[in-house]
Formats: C-alpha cells, structure tokens, sequence
C-alpha cells in the first residue's frame, strides 16, 4: 500500500503499475469444479469495463447507492472495485427498495425486482456466462460489459472520505477501507504479500476483508472459495500446497 493510496480503486491502480502480471484473484466453486484465476490486469480490465458500464450506459454518480446481491465470487470482486472507482457505494445484501440500483445473482432476482431503478443480472456462470434467456426487467452483465472501454476515467471525482460501502449494518468510507484492511492484515499476522485462502462469505466485513481487501492492500492475492465445506481434509490440504498459500483465513465468528 503506497502512501498516496486511499481508496480500494487506488490500490488496484497501484498494483498494476507495480507487477500487472501477477495472480490477484483465483476463484474456485466447488460445487461445479470451476477455477478462474485472474491476474492484476485481467482483473483491472474488468472493473475498468464493468466501472464504464457502471458511469456510463447505467448513469450512476458519486454518492448513488447500489444493493449487491451476489456471493463471493470473482465477478463480484470486480463489482466491489467497480463502485469504488465510480464513487457508487456498494450495499452488500442491501434493500433492492431503498437502492438507486441493483445487481444480482440468479438466486436473488425476485428480491432485486423491488429496486425501482437500473437492474443487473449475473449468471454466475463458468468463465462469466451469459443467460441462456436473459430475466426479464434485467440487463444481462455478460451481455453488456465485454463492449465497454478497457481504461476507465471518473466524470467526477471520487471522495476517499465519502461513504463506499456498507456491510452488515456498517458504512466505510474509501479511504476506510483500506485502513481497516491493512489493519486486518497486521492483526491477523499476515506476511508480505500474502497468498490467502478465503472461504468466507461476501457478507460481512471478515469476509471482504480476507477475501479481497486485505490481500489488495498488502500486496498479496486471494484463493476465493465458494463452497469450499464441500472439498474433503485431503483435497483442501493439495489445494492449499498447489495455490502456495501462505496464510489461510479463519472460520467465520
């Protein structure tokens, strides 16, 4: 973490100067054997077109609120990025009816429908799939963002001291949430840049932080696994050795 780096978007700038090269985000599913790994500027990518996409043909501005309503996953990894270099303040699981817009998951669809505004669609699906039949009253992500521009440059600019994100009925500002996340990482007793294994969920704090802040701040990346209660003592252990983890986050309080 640079000492000019205030919000998550700034640490994600900072990394691809430094090694765009590297692995930042590796996501497996263990209930569908799926694995993507994503270096810096892959990642980067992603959220410089979800972010166009975002500003753009979904006009949202600094201070708009978005209810997120995804698992932890790659492509919501990238939506947390998105909004951070919008200015967007993404509500993890927040009320679609209280959001000016929503993104959502397969299995949460009937909930983003309350969200009078703007509504987003991911299937979640391998290597970022679109809908077999787009839902109605929702654009289809996978549709929509492999078309947007791959440089990404705010219309205003963001605030690091403004609210970003809410979570589990707490608000962070920008520049909070990298503090926080280097601070998890010193608490926690993570080496230089960590390769962390992170089984949690997007749902609260612990999970954001192990699962993508902390290992953003310090410089490391993160192994994302989604159901990983399915994967057996053995197989998690040659996981663990094969991904050369070097810090494995902690069961859920």
């Amino acid at each position: 973490m640079n000492a000019t780096d205030r919000t998550p978007a700034d640490l994600l700038g900072s990394a691809l100067a430094a090694d765009p090269a590297r692995p930042l985000v590796t996501f497996y599913d263990d209930a569908t054997g799926e694995r993507v790994e994503l270096s810096v500027a892959t990642f980067a990518n992603w959220v410089a077109k979800t972010a166009n996409y975002l500003q753009g043909d979904l006009a949202a501005e600094p201070g708009d609120r978005l209810a997120l309503l995804l698992p932890a996953h790659w492509q919501t990894a990238v939506w947390l990025l998105a909004c951070s270099s919008v200015g967007v303040v993404a509500d993890v699981g927040g009320d679609p009816a209280a959001a000016d817009l929503v993104v959502a998951g397969p299995d949460r669809l009937d909930a983003a429908r309350a969200c009078s505004g703007e509504r987003v669609a991911l299937a979640l699906r391998p290597l970022g799939g679109r809908f077999p039949q787009p839902p109605e009253g929702f654009a289809d992500y996978a549709v929509e963002v492999p078309g947007q521009g791959d440089r990404f440059a705010p219309f205003a600019p963001v605030d690091p001291g403004a609210v970003a994100l809410s979570v589990g009925g707490e608000e962070l500002t920008g520049a909070g949430i990298g503090a926080r996340a280097l601070a998890d990482a010193g608490a926690a007793g993570m080496p230089d840049a960590p390769r962390v294994l992170s089984g949690l969920g997007y749902d609260t704090w612990q999970g954001l932080s192990y699962g993508l802040y902390a290992p953003l701040a310090t410089g490391g990346s993160v192994v994302l696994c989604r159901h990983l209660d399915r994967l057996g003592a053995e197989a998690a252990a040659t996981r663990e050795t094969s991904e050369k983890i070097t810090f494995r986050a902690p069961p859920a309080a």
